[in-house]
């Protein structure tokens, strides 16, 4: 059975409030820029307590990358807020050259990503944001699993120095992870198997706990990992994990090109071949509908975890 429960659901997004909001009580250099989306990505207490640190630059994205930028030249630190297929498709250029180029001190942050999004529909749930961010030099990519992770990250980049993108998402999701630690750059062992080790981030960490209850209960020994920092990436934890195991298994909410399987693939190809499965959007575009139907649909759900686990040990026997 896993070992893992959940006594209350709350969107990623209200973690990432929550922790700005302590922010703005502990450092008073933390300012906040929002292109109109204050609610949807919980700024209103920030806001409501620091309307002199709070700025709403409206529906101008771009133009809140540069400013944000140029904030940092007189020591603040800008958390910058927008939907994540904003935050990214739509300025990738002046990230780019405004931002990571010069490696300045600005905390991207997106809600809204990835398929659990829902029902607005392909346009707005970027998949790509992950390859996109991680290739930037210096750039650190974070993506949490739950509401009080999301609120521990966030707190954790108000100290962190350098570019960094914070991903989280729109829905109620199991909060799971209370009461363990967060460190950036230092993955989560959640459990402890010896089978087949599962990779995962964001909402597919839950899933990836409901499809070990499943295995375990099948016989099958899983150890998984919630890689919450996909940049800087843990590769020691990595290693040391498919060292015992022998085979993994990558789980996302990401396309199958640009993200975790990706980084996870290219550290056994260098370090410890083995064989690797990976759970993510095969190479499509997404579609309106409820989370739980798109995660089914596009194969991200705790039986498509299962599948690719079990095969993932059995080409590990051939």
């Amino acid at each position: 059975m896993t070992k893992y429960t959940f006594i209350e659901k709350k969107d990623t997004r209200s973690g990432f409030g929550a922790g700005l909001h302590e922010l703005g009580k502990s450092n008073p250099d933390v300012v906040v820029l929002c292109a109109d989306l204050t609610g949807s990505l919980k700024m209103d207490a920030f806001k409501k307590d620091f309307p002199e640190r709070f700025f709403q630059i409206g529906i101008a994205e771009a133009n809140m990358m540069g400013i944000a930028a140029g904030m940092t030249i007189g020591g603040k630190i800008p958390f910058t807020g927008t939907f994540a297929n904003f935050s990214t498709g739509r300025v990738y250029d002046q990230v780019r050259q405004s931002i990571a180029y010069s490696g300045k001190n600005v905390k991207i942050c997106a809600s809204h990503a990835g398929l659990t999004l829902g029902e607005d529909g392909a346009t707005h749930q970027i998949l790509e944001d992950i390859g996109m961010m991680k290739m930037l030099p210096g750039m650190t990519v974070i993506v949490p699993c739950d509401y009080a992770q999301t609120k521990a990250a966030t707190i954790a980049l108000g100290k962190h120095e350098g570019p960094a993108y914070l991903r989280f998402g729109r829905p109620s999701w199991p909060i799971f992870t209370t009461d363990r630690p967060f460190v950036i750059g230092k993955a989560d062992k959640m459990i402890e198997g010896k089978d087949v080790t599962i990779f995962a981030t964001g909402h597919l960490v839950w899933e990836a706990i409901e499809a070990e209850a499943v295995l375990a209960e099948k016989g099958i020994s899983v150890e998984l990992i919630n890689i919450h920092t996909i940049k800087p990436l843990d590769v020691e934890a990595i290693l040391a994990s498919v060292e015992k195991t022998g085979c993994a298994v990558t789980c996302e909410e990401h396309q199958i090109n640009g993200g975790l399987g990706d980084s996870v693939a290219q550290v056994l190809s260098r370090f410890r071949p083995a064989p690797l499965e990976m759970i993510a959007v095969n190479d499509s575009f997404g579609e309106s509908g409820t989370p739980a139907q798109l995660l089914k649909k596009y194969g991200l759900n705790s039986a498509n975890i299962i599948a690719a686990a079990e095969k993932a040990i059995a080409r590990k026997k051939v």
